[in-house]
């Protein structure tokens, strides 16, 4: 009894020292576990998919063509020049030369001759000849850089096609040369410089816009004062003047239909 009870004390003892690293066959036996073996590959074999993807991905993209736009070229203007009217005109409208649109502008508009500028000599700002002449002197100023404006951007988009074409190309390339994740951020860099580039240039066009229209408004606005003040200087004068031919004692010579 005295060794049984050993025994069964000595085993106890045994069982509560025992740590993983001891097996069932021996010292530094290997546990093998079915499940967790399974749980593993399938780990495996999930994550070598997943990478498989995003390389192919990266690498190739098989529906680019899904993407693709076509830019739309602008044709080179040609101005008729019959008797020396439109000099310059053609070369403004195609190139960015500020001197060719200051020469188209002064040849195909009316000069103010010397004889009006004696004539307005004698005018005050807010009259209506000088306010006029302000909308002269306020168009042969924005006009021609207008026509530069219109010619540089002809311009920049012939010398730019080599360029977008290029990037396109690249863009919508399939092969491994050009689709590494560095070289497609590279290509996305390049083409938001591209689109810069030419949201500067509508930018300017704009820009002309607005100043043409104000231009506009300001011939609207000045002949709308002028109905107002037309209509003004009548009543005053019918007022003070009887029309009638009965009592007729002079001659009206300040009367505005």
């Amino acid at each position: 009894m005295k060794n049984r009870r050993k025994w069964i004390i000595g085993g106890a003892v045994l069982l509560l020292t025992a740590t993983p690293s001891f097996a069932l066959f021996g010292i530094g036996d290997i546990v093998f576990d079915p499940t967790s073996y399974g749980s593993l590959v399938s780990q495996l074999t999930t994550l070598e998919t997943q990478y498989n993807m995003l390389k192919n991905n990266i690498e190739h993209f098989s529906f680019k063509q899904e993407w693709k736009t076509t830019l739309n070229t602008m044709k080179q203007a040609n101005v008729r020049n019959l008797f020396g009217e439109t000099n310059g005109m053609t070369t403004a409208l195609n190139t960015n030369s500020p001197a060719a649109s200051s020469t188209a502008w002064t040849a195909s508009t009316v000069p103010v001759n010397a004889t009006t500028t004696t004539y307005l000599a004698g005018r005050t700002p807010g009259s209506t000849q000088l306010s006029e002449l302000a909308m002269i002197e306020a168009s042969d100023s924005i006009s021609p850089d207008c026509l530069t404006a219109v010619g540089q951007y002809r311009g920049d988009r012939v010398a730019n096609v080599t360029a977008n074409s290029s990037l396109l190309s690249q863009q919508f390339d399939g092969g491994d040369g050009t689709n590494s994740e560095l070289q497609q951020l590279n290509l996305l860099n390049a083409s938001d410089a591209q689109r810069l580039s030419e949201m500067q240039s509508q930018g300017t066009l704009q820009a002309c816009l607005a100043s043409q229209m104000t231009v506009a408004n300001m011939e609207r606005r000045n002949a709308a004062v002028e109905d107002l003040n037309t209509a003004v200087f009548v009543q005053q004068q019918r007022s003070a003047n009887d029309t009638s031919a009965a009592n007729e004692g002079s001659t009206w010579d300040t009367y505005l239909p």
